[in-house]
């Protein structure tokens, strides 16, 4: 299976983690988020970054888990009301944290926040199996500069 993640060109050419707290790991956790497509990491680093800095300094990341690799799915049933909410991270961060220090699947399933229809992949880089988990390509991130536009002028 293929995920994807957008990064800084400076960061992109080796699996890492930097140990931020996110939403689904808290500080100290070192994970990497991945989405199930382009659009959908794009649209999450959007919103993360609120819009700025979408540029030629920005890599698409095609990374490949094989088809054997343990995963644990969590559904957005299986989570509180108001998980999605910026002030929520509390929530997902227990899920997430115990799925990391249980350290039985490299993976963690998650609805994304941004579009629960869709997922993201959380991986754990210090599980034995990550070293399974490979870079397939990184490619140049040249989206439409009117996104960018848009998002500017809805700041002010």
């Amino acid at each position: 299976m293929l995920v994807y993640k957008i990064g800084h060109k400076n960061y992109v050419n080796t699996l890492s983690a930097s140990g931020a707290a996110g939403r689904w790991a808290s500080v100290g956790k070192m994970v990497i988020y991945c989405a199930e497509s382009i659009p959908l990491a794009f649209l999450e680093n959007m919103v993360r970054r609120q819009g700025v800095g979408f540029n030629h300094d920005y890599k698409t990341v095609i990374i490949e888990l094989p088809d054997d690799l343990g995963i644990q799915v969590v559904s957005s049933q299986e989570l509180t009301e108001g998980w999605r909410a910026l002030k929520a991270y509390s929530i997902c961060q227990q899920t997430g944290d115990k799925w990391y220090n249980e350290m039985k699947f490299p993976v963690l399933k998650v609805p994304s926040a941004v579009l629960p229809s869709s997922n993201n992949y959380v991986i754990n880089s210090l599980h034995p199996d990550f070293r399974r988990v490979k870079i397939v390509s990184i490619n140049d991130l040249i989206p439409d500069e009117r996104i960018e536009q848009i998002l500017k002028k809805n700041r002010r």
